[in-house]
């Protein structure tokens, strides 16, 4: 994968957890029916996503074989961010709605790369079988 395509795969990850994040916040809000300033909230949420997913890629290069551990620790990470950017930001929302925030993002992110990665051994496959059949005709 070139540069350019990592940084595509990297905008689109920032941009998606980005999205995500704003509408579990949109919805909180309507449920416990807060008055909500979204202006410098996308702003916010998007540098903590920044922030968050070069974290993340920076845990994905130490390899962890335990993939419940790698999990508890790319969360606690998420979870670390967020709070961090509540005291900062002074982000009047609970703790437990953050948690949950990291939770549903990582749960998504993982459907996300498992669907891709299924995608990824399907093409192979069939580039594998189209090979194969090849080198079948030109041995006949």
């Amino acid at each position: 994968m070139d540069k350019i395509e990592k940084l595509k795969k990297l905008i689109n990850i920032i941009l998606f957890t980005t999205g995500a994040a704003l509408v579990i916040l949109a919805v909180y809000t309507l449920f416990v029916g807060v008055d909500y300033n979204f202006g410098y909230a996308v702003l916010q949420i998007f540098l903590g996503n920044i922030v968050i997913t070069l974290g993340l890629f920076l845990l994905f290069k130490i390899e962890i074989r335990n993939l419940f551990l790698e999990s508890i620790i790319n969360i606690s990470y998420i979870v670390i961010v967020l709070v961090v950017f509540r005291r900062i930001f002074g982000w009047d929302v609970p703790i437990w709605l953050l948690v949950g925030m990291a939770a549903i993002t990582y749960i998504f992110a993982m459907i996300i790369a498992v669907n891709r990665i299924k995608k990824d051994t399907k093409e192979i496959n069939e580039l594998l079988q189209k090979r194969k059949e090849k080198q079948n005709q030109i041995a006949s």
